[in-house]
């Protein structure tokens, strides 16, 4: 079969299965046995266990399940609530305090956790209430909750950073890196436009009244309950940019710190011990159930051909290397509108990360790239994940539409973002340059 037509039925056959409703990992994973067999016969079949098997032997990968542990565990430590009651007390006088603080709480999530959902989730629980009440606009609290809770994909430790780096073959450690200065740009614009939107519509976010703040010494206090988990954070990153310990040793760091302040907290139980556990089996056999599937699918394709044909075909088209850069942002950016971050990210990093490199760009500032278009996604209607995730613990009144119209700000922070990561690419890579 010629490759042009080997490249029409495979994604044809993929793109129908996940419109019937198979889930990803089945659709690609099924894709792939079937052209396999049909190219080289049932034989051949030992190919996609072999491909699998030096997968499952990835030493990068054992950082997955720890950093979602160790986010697990801080999570259910309470840490959240003392977090946002703190950020509070010394935000809260500001028009804007408290999505401000929201963004802040956020971002320290994110850099407990590694995924999204779970910050979305736990400040639709605990600060989009509080907002509503003090008669915020409905579009300020929706909007910054779901933009904070996306930080997950680029602040590290980032699960995403990982499965990139084993995708694209560079160091988990450089992504780390990488992604803190764009990240952090990313909560400063958020801020910047929360504060500029409440001093010219006050009625938008209103500040906490005064008589609610605490005296200087209770917020003093209120800060202890945060020293902890903030310290964990910068010990597990501070070893990974030090070089003192490579990702994988320090998730295990991680989770062993992160049990130490559940135990501080007093949170530490059997029952809590189990609930995490079974939330870490879960996420983790879920991300490598795709891997697993995708990768049978680009191995398939790639041994007929297929990657090097598409890379002519990219090559070929009538674009400068910029312009062939920004095409592909443009495919991600579409791709992520319907497709999981992990599909993507199996299914076009084979193809794509050999091209960037033959282009004469850096895999690790396009996986910064990758990773910021990613957190566009989870925002981008109709199907972004963080919007789902909100409206399941939002109030009834609190329609799709409201969270769908509340986020295009902060989509058009995110594309600037993006826009100066690419014209300024030592955003990206003065810290790696400089630790690594």
């Amino acid at each position: 079969m010629d490759i042009e037509l080997l490249t029409i039925f495979m994604f044809g056959a993929l793109v129908l299965l996940l419109v019937l409703g198979l889930p990803f990992a089945f659709a690609t994973g099924g894709t792939a046995v079937i052209f396999l067999i049909y190219l080289w016969g049932p034989p051949a079949l030992m190919l996609i266990v072999m491909r699998i098997w030096d997968l499952m032997g990835s030493f990068i990968l054992v950082a997955v399940p720890m950093f979602i542990f160790m986010g697990a565990v801080l999570e259910r430590s309470g840490i959240a609530a003392a977090l946002y009651e703190a950020i509070y007390q010394w935000m809260g006088r500001l028009r804007g305090g408290l999505a401000m603080a929201t963004v802040v709480v956020c971002a320290i999530l994110a850099a407990m956790v590694g995924i999204v959902g779970a910050g979305v989730v736990t400040m639709g629980i605990i600060a989009l209430p509080e907002m509503l009440k003090r008669r915020y606009h409905k579009g300020m609290p929706l909007g910054s909750i779901c933009a904070g809770g996306a930080l997950g994909y680029l602040i590290p430790p980032s699960i995403l950073f990982i499965f990139y780096a084993m995708a694209a073959g560079v160091s988990v450690g450089a992504l780390f890196a990488g992604g803190f200065l764009p990240g952090l740009l990313l909560v400063v614009l958020y801020i910047v436009y929360i504060g500029i939107r409440g001093y010219f519509q006050p009625d938008m976010a209103p500040a906490v009244p005064k008589k609610e703040i605490l005296p200087l010494k209770r917020r003093l206090i209120l800060l202890k309950g945060v020293i902890l988990p903030v310290l964990l954070i910068c010990v597990v990153l501070g070893s990974i940019f030090t070089g003192i310990a490579t990702p994988t040793e320090a998730s295990g760091i991680g989770a062993m710190g992160a049990l130490i302040c559940a135990a501080v907290r007093r949170r530490l139980t059997w029952g809590m011990l189990k609930e995490v556990s079974y939330l870490t089996t879960g996420l983790t056999c879920m991300f490598m159930w795709v891997v697993f599937g995708a990768s049978a699918f680009v191995g398939v394709y790639t041994l007929a051909g297929g990657a090097r044909f598409l890379e002519e075909v990219i090559l070929g088209l009538p674009l400068c290397p910029w312009g062939i850069l920004i095409a592909i942002q443009i495919v991600l950016l579409i791709l992520g509108m319907f497709v999981d971050w992990s599909g993507i990210l199996m299914l076009t990093m084979p193809i794509f990360v050999p091209i960037i490199v033959e282009l004469g760009f850096c895999p690790i500032w396009f996986g910064i790239l990758f990773c910021i278009n990613m957190q566009i996604a989870v925002l981008s209607p109709p199907f972004g994940l963080t919007l789902f995730y909100l409206k399941g613990v939002a109030p009834p009144e609190i329609t799709m539409g409201d969270i769908y119209r509340s986020v295009w700000p902060f989509i058009g922070i995110q594309l600037l973002v993006l826009a100066l990561v690419m014209i300024f690419p030592q955003i990206a890579m003065w810290l790696p340059n400089l630790l690594l």
